[in-house]
């Protein structure tokens, strides 16, 4: 099997299944059936991560991704019939303008709709292009005859209820794997493909390994909790950025030297770096002055553990994302190999 082929067939299967922080049950479900059917005996915690201990023995290590994306809620429904909404996650509001989305309701109903300014149409509104872009500006429209708050409300849409956006998932011919969510679906693909590659014989573990898919890392404490207490080490597998000054690009594997939580593990970055070199994957080293990850969530809870983060190169961070099965492949090479260090 190929299984950066596999790797990209998880990633696109997972861009398709909604999953903003909050509400990440029917990707979670995925994971638990998908490696259920592996052989495996994943765990779910009380706020839904999902964990696997694919096997090995001692000097437990832990590497997480995220499944859970950015996504919104209703605030309020507008007396137009529209609806006002609240951000999940940290992303300029211009990054969803004309996306589709999903209403999700709380009695289980869907509906679509539309992020648009208020007053989108350039040939009535003259400042339609240079008007801003916030919570109050702007507003979804439903694919739905309302016309006041009372016919929205008759659909059973509420405050508080989840929006997911529109994903867009495609693989070119060339390689390139556009989507939204990339950030974390892309690293949680690659996990899967070792999960696979374990249960195949493919890949012998040198050492306790766990795959943690966590849910609440966009708002910050995705890690905090839900990993065996003997962990010593975790590494958090997450997308690369691409842009400015950095070497990461979408056909690297990003490693994270510092972001806005300092400095990762000397020695846990270090050997990164070096079984890079010695593969001669595609690599590079970088610092993201923006950026959080789900291992910082664990060491601000208090985990004395050693850590890192890589994670394939994405380009346009939060927004339409796209990265390369380059990537994916040289992620999914250097996991193989810190695995089978002991």
């Amino acid at each position: 099997m190929n299984y950066t082929d596999y790797a990209v067939e998880q990633v696109i299967s997972l861009c398709k299944i909604p999953s903003p922080s909050g509400f990440t049950k029917l990707a979670a479900k995925y994971l638990i059936d998908l490696l259920v059917e592996m052989g495996f005996e994943p765990s779910q915690s009380r706020k839904g991560s999902v964990l696997c201990t694919l096997g090995g023995e001692d000097s437990p290590l832990v590497l997480a991704s995220h499944i859970d994306t950015l996504g919104a809620m209703v605030r309020a429904v507008k007396g137009n019939g529209r609806l006002r909404f609240t951000k999940i996650g940290g992303y300029p509001e211009n990054n969803i303008e004309n996306e589709n989305v999903t209403i999700h309701t709380r009695d289980g109903k869907c509906y679509s709709g539309t992020v648009h300014i208020n007053g989108p149409a350039v040939h009535v509104y003259n400042d339609s292009g240079t008007s801003k872009r916030d919570d109050s500006s702007m507003e979804i429209v439903l694919d739905e005859i309302v016309k006041c708050k009372e016919d929205t409300l008759k659909l059973g849409i509420r405050a508080g209820d989840f929006i997911s956006l529109d994903a867009r998932t495609a693989l070119t011919s060339s390689g390139f794997i556009k989507s939204r969510h990339l950030d974390d679906k892309a690293s949680a693909g690659v996990l899967l493909a070792l999960a696979r590659e374990v249960r195949d014989g493919s890949l012998k573990l040198a050492r306790k390994t766990s795959i943690l898919f966590t849910t609440y890392e966009e708002v910050g404490h995705g890690a905090a909790s839900g990993f065996p207490t003997d962990t010593a080490e975790m590494i958090s597998v997450d997308m690369g950025a691409v842009g400015d000054d950095l070497e990461t690009n979408e056909y690297t594997v990003s490693i994270c030297a510092k972001d806005s939580g300092g400095p990762y593990d000397w020695d846990v970055t270090d050997t990164l770096v070096k079984l890079a070199q010695k593969l001669n994957l595609q690599y590079a080293v970088d610092i993201y002055p923006y950026y959080g990850s789900d291992v910082e969530g664990a060491l601000r809870a208090g985990h004395d553990i050693r850590h890192g983060l890589i994670g394939p190169g994405v380009f346009a961070s939060h927004g339409y994302e796209r990265t390369h099965t380059q990537a994916i492949d040289n992620t999914l090479k250097l996991l193989e190999a810190y695995l089978q260090q002991a």
